[in-house]
């Protein structure tokens, strides 16, 4: 191919389009994509910069604020292979998904509303899909793969964040990262990779439905920590469903959390150790604590793994619960399967989130792009964790070394206590090894939901949720 025929290298192709907020205040959204490049150095001469992806930002910022005393959130969810479509219009952005909640759900085409609690009140936001996620796509030419791991992943992010806030003129401001589910493992790591790699320290990071340390929710042979991690939650879950009778739900947690912060470990790490009695009495204390029945208890050796949980637990209903959010509940085509075939709580959310994102994008932000919006993609897997290899996945560590290096670093952390897929017991357990000193440790925060993972589609917990986040980011308390 002749020098005049090569194709043109991609450029950013952003959109920008003014808005206001419910109050009045007019804001400018910019959506589109930016070009990640990387210094090419050829036997120790530098080449120039080579293209090798275009991620998809979408941000807001205020107009007429002042940059220097401007907070700007950096924002994403998980997966690994979710786009930011969820905390985007769950909970922080300036419109929000109408979908209903469990027991009562809307019919297609569902809504779209004005978020009056929108975190852009009081901080500008940056919302990012990692490659593969959203429009976000490798280059020509390139491959996807070098980012659909860890380290790839950690970068990317965080050469976006970096060019977003120079090109903003914006390192003065505030800075935050709010992250959710796998994101919360992509922030806590950010927070350290930013500071030691471009000396970025950030003010504050936001972790929802927090899983920093993978041994938490393992049920391989061999780790029982997930067990006793999961209990509380499960608990709630019959809570919700009616198992506990008109019990309060505080007292039912409390119960769990003694028994799992204790006795349940120890019976678990007795084995075959443990007597004919203590057996029966930790069989008969989980069975009313999960709900379950004692035969079934007995039968998995103690251990409740949690799709069979939520597969087990209203059979008698011939109902299954969901992972996401246990609340709600959804039917299986085989009543006596080991393994429910779908979440029915991620049935609920993903038609509502994707309708109305492919919609606000071109109808209200004036994007239009003619590739699938991957607002949930399995193109991502295998996700690569090479960097933990013979050691299972944490960044406790890594949150740690932040926090030590910046003290005025602060951290939220936002469980549901119906969430299946995040433990909010097990995220306590993470919290309870940060290795800080005891000077550090009111710089965390947790606040608690009677709801699931995306504890936003209830909107009690919405409400308070977006109250909690503002009283964080103006470093105050809700």
């Amino acid at each position: 191919m002749s020098e005049a025929t090569q194709p043109a290298p991609p450029a950013d192709n952003l959109v920008t389009t003014s808005h206001a907020l419910p109050s009045g205040q007019a804001y400018t959204a910019t959506t589109g994509t930016m070009v990640l490049r990387e210094e090419v150095i050829d036997d120790g001469k530098f080449e120039g910069l080579r293209p090798k992806a275009e991620m998809f930002v979408t941000s807001y910022t205020l107009d007429g604020a002042d940059p220097l005393s401007r907070p700007v959130t950096f924002a994403f969810n998980g997966g690994p292979g979710s786009s930011s479509v969820w905390l985007h219009l769950g909970v922080l952005g300036p419109r929000r998904v109408v979908m209903g909640d469990a027991g009562a759900l809307l019919p297609p085409p569902y809504g779209l509303a004005d978020n009056e609690e929108s975190l852009l009140a009081v901080s500008d936001l940056v919302f990012i899909d990692p490659v593969s996620t959203g429009y976000s796509r490798a280059a020509e030419g390139e491959k996807a793969e070098p980012y659909h791991g860890f380290t790839g992943d950690i970068e990317s992010v965080g050469e976006i964040i970096r060019l977003w806030t120079t090109r903003n003129g914006r390192w003065m401001s505030p800075k935050f990262l709010a992250g959710e589910s796998y994101g919360t493992i992509r922030a806590a790591a950010l927070a350290d990779h930013l500071q030691s790699r471009y000396g970025m320290y950030l003010n504050g990071v936001m972790l929802i439905s927090s899983v920093l340390d993978f041994i938490t929710g393992d049920f391989n042979q061999g780790n029982d920590l997930g067990y006793a991690l999961y209990l509380p939650t499960y608990a709630a879950i019959a809570h919700y469903h009616g198992l506990h009778g008109d019990r309060p739900l505080a007292d039912v947690l409390r119960e769990a959390e003694a028994f799992a912060e204790r006795d349940y470990p120890w019976a678990l790490a007795r084995g075959n150790r443990l007597s004919a009695e203590e057996r029966s009495a930790a069989v008969s204390t989980v069975a009313a604590l999960t709900g379950l029945s004692e035969d079934y208890v007995d039968r998995v050796d103690l251990r409740i793994e949690h799709i069979r949980f939520f597969t087990e637990v209203l059979r008698s209903r011939r109902q299954v619960v969901g992972r996401l959010d246990g609340r709600f509940l959804g039917w299986d085509p085989d009543s006596g399967r080991e393994h429910f075939s779908a979440d029915p709580s991620m049935n609920a959310i993903m038609g509502p989130y994707s309708a109305a994102l492919n919609h606000y994008l071109r109808t209200e932000l004036g994007y239009a792009n003619d590739l699938p919006y991957e607002v949930l993609t399995s193109r991502v897997h295998p996700w690569s964790y090479k960097e933990f290899e013979g050691v299972h996945v944490q960044v406790v560590d890594k949150l740690g070394a932040a926090m030590r290096a910046n003290p005025h670093l602060r951290v939220h952390v936002a469980c549901g206590y119906h969430d299946g897929a995040t433990p909010y017991y097990a995220a306590e357990h993470a919290f309870a090894h940060l290795p800080v000193p005891a000077e550090l440790a009111a710089n965390v925060e947790f606040r608690y939901y009677e709801a699931g993972h995306m504890m936003y589609v209830h909107e009690p917990s919405r409400l308070r949720q977006s109250a909690d986040l503002t009283a964080f980011v103006l470093g105050q308390q809700a």
